[in-house]
């Protein structure tokens, strides 16, 4: 692969309970535990909300790429990532995730094709694949 882009971030602090930092300083906030992870959640955002954040929006450009491609035209699309977290029987923890894609103005073959597509060209797709459960839906 040749690399087009690199980001970088840092985290400090207490790890969940720390600091990140993006190295262009556009990122930098705290970080809290969610309650259901027995933290004390509050204000601050988590590692799952930050990749949630960066699958959506990576996600719907892929979406958008595909269409494009297609021919098709898309107007107040939107996606959704849940990221869950959560042990796994081998030991550790792993993460779950779930792509919801409002389509409107597409039939639900044409939907499906263009989600599927979307989910191949999608970096975080890729990366993702083999390694983490990845569920699409048509909302």
């Amino acid at each position: 692969m040749s690399t087009l882009y690199t980001a970088s971030a840092t985290a400090t602090g207490d790890g969940r309970n720390g600091h990140v930092r993006s190295s262009d300083g556009v990122l930098d906030f705290d970080l809290a535990v969610p309650k259901e992870l027995g933290g004390a959640g509050g204000a601050l955002t988590n590692p799952e909300q930050l990749f949630a954040a960066g699958y959506a929006a990576c996600f719907h450009s892929a979406l958008k790429r595909v269409a494009s491609n297609q021919k098709l035209t898309l107007t107040d699309t939107a996606i959704t990532v849940d990221v869950g977290i959560g042990p796994l029987p081998s030991g550790g923890f792993g993460l779950s995730v779930t792509i919801e894609a409002e389509l409107p103005g597409l039939d639900e073959t044409t939907a499906k094709a263009v989600l599927d597509a979307a989910h191949q060209l999608c970096p975080y797709s890729n990366a993702t694949r083999g390694n983490v459960e990845v569920q699409l839906n048509l909302a």
